[in-house]
């Protein structure tokens, strides 16, 4: 979640929507998202919304913060009306879910399968630091209904943890991907992070090599950015670390590609790798296509039927709104046809199946051809099937060639 909202329209406090959009309830698949903005200290090259437990008001705050999500579960409900589908996925993200007791997570949980309604072959996925769990607690959370567990790895060398300031010490998320295997996980994934000041490509190596070791059912791979006002971008600014080097990550990410193209996981999304259809992120994929979606929690993002909106962000501000019988959302905004077709674009160009050239204005159409005979898009793909396809040249330069085909 970003660290500052955008601007938009005021939110009514009933959470109402347009009545346009009212009447598209049920059209799109309906997921659900639960941010938990917690994390026992923050690391220096995060911008998303979290707190400790002591900035959000204490030892009762994790408790607070329970109660606030289930009030909004209510909420969502109730806007979204009786033409709502049971969600196809929930997922739980943060911040550090895992920070919450498996039987908060799973109060939660039977919220949103109680007033909202989860489909029988839900896929429901919960995030993790490796140190936040334990063999026992990944049992108490498969009991929960848990099916998937996305352990946050980032990487296999200790120098590398320390300058991410991550908590857990080199083996530990191997280790939990083990237990989370024998607490009968249906999917277990990985999240790594490639390009962090002080990693060489002998590093990078070995953590995917550690990674593949667990025989991970889906990977994740992010190039490390500096975002504004965190801490790591004040240590860049001052020299007391590089910046990340663009032809390093690149050339991490080919690895990375090779690598796990060769242990059967093939990429279907610019970041994401899994064994197969099965074991993707339909939660995410949600999000590429344009699907429905309600965020439940501080900072929040929701997407329902062309509107979006944002909640506040302090957890003591989200849960001050629901006990007033108010919606926490802070503001919103009615996505007109040309926003929705970029940002089609933006996104769907980033899957394995392409974006349909139909989507692109003429200027944004040339400009696929001159990517296609480059070779940054599957010429193939583009004549053949009307499709703009990444290659793996185009994978690396996916931001550049978006804003090309947006014109």
């Amino acid at each position: 979640m970003p660290a500052q909202l955008p601007t938009g329209d005021p939110a009514p406090a009933d959470g109402r929507l347009p009545d346009p959009a009212q009447d598209r309830v049920g059209d799109r698949p309906l997921g659900i998202y639960v941010h938990v903005p917690f994390c026992a200290a923050r690391c220096g090259y995060c911008d998303f919304n979290t707190y400790t437990p002591r900035e959000a008001g204490g030892g009762d705050a994790t408790e607070a913060y329970v109660r606030a999500a289930i009030a909004e579960t209510r909420l969502a409900a109730q806007v979204l009306g009786e033409r709502r589908p049971p969600a196809r996925t929930v997922h739980v993200g943060g911040g550090t879910p895992t920070l919450l007791s498996p039987a908060q997570l799973g109060r939660i949980l039977d919220a949103v399968r109680d007033e909202i309604g989860v489909a029988a072959d839900a896929e429901i996925t919960v995030e993790a630091n490796p140190e936040s769990v334990e063999a026992a607690s990944l049992a108490a959370l498969r009991e929960a209904g848990v099916d998937r567990i996305s352990l946050g790895m980032q990487s296999a060398a200790p120098h590398v943890l320390a300058t991410l300031d991550r908590a857990h010490t080199p083996g530990r998320a191997e280790a939990a991907a083990r237990e989370a295997r024998a607490a009968g996980f249906t999917v277990v994934g990985l999240d790594l992070i490639l390009g962090t000041p002080g990693e060489t490509d002998e590093d990078w190596a070995r953590t995917v090599d550690a990674a593949l070791a667990t025989g991970p059912d889906r990977l994740s791979v992010y190039a490390l950015t500096v975002e504004p006002g965190t801490a790591l971008a004040a240590r860049v600014r001052r020299g007391a670390v590089p910046a990340p080097d663009p032809d390093a990550a690149a050339r991490r990410y080919e690895h990375a590609d090779a690598a796990l193209a060769a242990a059967g996981l093939h990429w279907y999304e610019v970041a994401n790798w899994s064994t197969g259809p099965a074991t993707r992120s339909t939660h995410n994929h949600g999000y590429w296509m344009g699907d429905d979606w309600w965020g439940i929690g501080p900072g929040a993002h929701s997407h329902v039927a062309g509107v979006r909106w944002w909640n506040v962000l302090r957890p003591a501000s989200h849960a001050r709104a629901l006990a007033e019988g108010r919606s926490p959302a802070a503001g919103r905004e009615v996505l007109d046809e040309e926003t929705r077709r970029v940002e089609r674009v933006m996104l769907e160009l980033r899957l394995v199946e392409g974006l349909p050239a139909s989507v692109l204005r003429p200027a944004g159409r040339a400009a696929a051809e001159r990517a296609a005979a480059a070779g940054l898009l599957d010429g193939r793909a583009l004549r053949e099937r009307d499709r703009c396809v990444l290659t793996l040249s185009g994978r690396l330069v996916a931001d550049a060639l978006t804003r090309d085909l947006v014109d």
